[in-house]
């Protein structure tokens, strides 16, 4: 067990590959993350914020509810 752990043995064992349903969920996640970046800074350029106030980030999650419908 040792002689595993100190030649980083089990760190390049093969991985089970997710299942089709995790990695439908994930590319899911990550494709609505990417929408909301894009609606979050299409309304930063839009209103040439310098930095986030809580007022911007109301908007922005309004904008992201709205979107999501």
């Amino acid at each position: 067990m040792a002689n595993v752990l100190t030649t980083g043995a089990l760190l390049s064992a093969p991985t089970k590959k997710p299942s089709f349903f995790a990695r439908l969920l994930r590319a899911y996640a990550e494709s609505n993350q990417r929408r909301a970046d894009r609606v979050a800074e299409e309304y930063i350029n839009t209103h040439g914020l310098q930095k986030l106030s809580d007022d911007a980030e109301r908007h922005i999650s309004h904008l992201l509810v709205k979107a999501g419908r």
